[in-house]
C-alpha cells in the first residue's frame, strides 16, 4: 500500500461534470490499494473573480480581509468534492486550512506555511477515508485565515505529503507534464519523463506556470517525490506525466533544459537617486517592509553623482511598490519613477549551463538577430533571463528554442 496525496487545480474542478470526473480518479487510486489524501484549487476563475472584486472596492486593500475573501473559492470545492465522493460510496470529509491546522505566518496574501498538524489527516487515512484539504490556506499567529499566493494549492499539497510522510504527490493539472517551452506558443514544444527539482524551481520561478515556485522549492527540501499529470486523461489512465527527481538521476544532462517566460511583470525605474552609501538600502527596504518581491536589479551611475535604479517585480504589486517608494521619497532623494508594465521576461534554463559556456552568447545573438532588444539582464548558475518588449514574447520564445536544439522531429 502506498500512501498519495492527489492534488487538483482550477481546471481540474472548473465544474460539477469535473468534479464527478475527479472523484471517479480517486476512486480509482483507491481501488489500486493506496491511501489517498486530496487538496484542491478553487474552480477555474472563481479566484481571479474574488480579486477582482477586492481590487475593484479598493487597490490597496487590507491583506487580512482580502484573505477572507480569496479563501471561500477552496472552501466550496472541497465540501463539493467531499460531497461527491460520498455519492460514490467512499468516506470522505473536506477540512479547512484552519481546521487541519496549516500553520503559517502573518503575511497575508503571500503567507509561508511553518508547520501543518497531521493528526487529523493521519487519523482520517487509518479510518479508511479520504481527507479533502482546501488548498492555499492556513491560520496566521493573528487567528485569521491567510492565503499563499497564486498557485499556493501546489505548496499545501507538497506540505501535506512532507507532513503525512507520502510516497507520492500527485499534482493533476491542464497539461500532461512539463514541457521545453508552453506548446501554445510553438508545437515543437517536447514533453519531459523526467526534470530535476533544481531546473523545474528555477523554470517555476521565471514563468513556467505548470507548478508554483514554493511548492518545487519545498519538494526539492523534503524530498517529496512529485509527478505532473494531465486532469484531462481517463480516470485510470492519466498518461505519463513529468517525474521530478534529483539531478543525479538524470544520466544524459541537456545544456539547456526549457524555455520559460513570464508576462506578469513590471519595470521601475527611480531617476536620478544620489550615489551614496545605503542607497540602495532605502530603496529596497521599504519594499521589503511592504512585501513587495523584487526580481532583476540594474543601476546605472552618471558622472554627475547620480545613479538610476532599475529593477522587475510582479506587475499586481506594482500599486503597492509606487506608493512605498513615494513614502520613501523623501529619505531616497529621487527625482521621479518611471514605470513599464508592457515587458516580459525570457528565461533558459538547464543543469547543463554549469560545465557548458557560451550558453548566454547563443541568447543574446539569437535575440539581435531577430531585432529584439534587450532591457535587462540577470543570471544564475543555471539560468539566463532577459527583459525585452512584451510584443516579442513569441518570436523570441520560439527562436531560443530552436537556437538552443529543442525542436522536436
Amino acid at each position: 500500500m502506498s500512501r498519495i496525496v492527489m492534488k487538483f487545480g482550477g481546471t481540474s474542478v472548473a465544474d460539477l461534470d469535473r468534479i464527478r470526473i475527479v472523484a471517479q480518479r480517486v476512486r480509482h487510486q483507491i481501488a489500486q490499494g493506496d491511501e489517498v489524501a486530496v487538496v484542491v484549487s478553487a474552480m477555474a476563475g472563481a479566484t481571479n473573480q474574488l480579486i477582482a472584486w477586492c481590487q475593484s472596492l479598493s487597490p490597496l486593500h487590507d491583506a487580512r480581509e482580502y484573505d477572507a475573501v480569496v479563501a471561500t473559492g477552496e472552501q466550496v470545492t472541497c465540501g463539493l468534492l467531499a460531497i461527491a465522493l460520498q455519492a460514490l460510496g467512499i468516506e470522505a470529509r473536506s477540512f479547512l486550512g484552519w481546521q487541519v491546522p496549516v500553520v503559517t505566518d502573518g503575511a497575508h496574501g503571500t503567507a509561508r506555511i511553518q508547520a501543518i498538524d497531521a493528526q487529523k489527516m493521519n487519523d482520517c487515512l487509518a479510518a479508511g477515508q479520504v481527507p479533502v484539504m482546501a488548498g492555499f490556506q492556513g491560520i496566521g499567529p493573528d487567528h485569521r485565515v491567510t492565503t499563499l499566493g497564486r498557485g499556493g494549492s501546489d505548496t499545501s499539497a507538497v506540505a501535506l505529503a512532507a507532513a503525512i510522510g507520502a510516497d507520492r504527490c500527485d499534482i493533476y493539472t491542464d497539461v500532461d507534464g512539463v514541457y521545453t517551452t508552453d506548446p501554445r506558443i510553438t508545437a515543437r514544444a517536447q514533453r519531459m519523463d523526467r526534470i530535476a527539482y533544481e531546473e523545474m524551481l528555477e523554470l517555476a520561478s521565471v514563468g513556467a506556470k505548470v507548478l508554483q515556485t514554493r511548492s518545487v522549492e519545498l519538494a526539492m527540501k523534503q524530498r517529496v517525490r512529485v509527478q505532473v499529470l494531465s486532469s484531462f486523461g481517463t480516470p485510470d489512465d492519466p498518461g505519463p506525466g513529468t517525474l521530478l527527481v534529483d539531478e543525479d538521476e538524470i544520466v544524459e544532462k541537456e545544456i539547456v533544459t526549457g524555455i520559460a517566460y513570464s508576462r506578469d511583470e513590471a519595470k521601475v525605474t527611480v531617476k536620478r537617486v544620489p550615489d551614496r552609501p545605503g542607497v540602495a538600502a532605502c530603496i529596497f527596504g521599504p519594499l521589503a517592509d511592504a512585501h513587495v518581491n523584487v526580481d532583476m536589479i540594474v543601476q546605472n551611475v552618471s558622472d554627475d553623482g547620480t545613479t538610476d535604479m532599475t529593477f522587475t517585480l510582479g506587475s499586481a504589486e506594482l500599486p503597492r511598490a509606487i506608493a512605498s517608494l513615494e513614502a520613501a521619497r523623501g529619505a531616497i532623494g529621487y527625482t521621479r519613477l518611471i514605470t513599464d508594465k508592457d515587458v516580459v521576461k525570457i528565461s533558459v534554463v538547464g543543469v547543463g549551463m554549469r560545465s557548458h559556456a557560451g550558453v548566454a552568447s547563443t541568447m543574446f545573438r539569437t535575440l539581435a538577430d531577430k531585432g529584439i532588444n534587450i532591457q535587462v539582464i540577470s543570471t544564475s548558475e543555471i539560468k539566463v533571463s532577459v527583459l525585452v518588449a512584451e510584443e516579442y514574447t513569441e518570436l523570441a520564445v520560439r527562436a531560443l528554442h530552436t537556437a538552443y536544439g529543442l525542436d522536436g522531429a
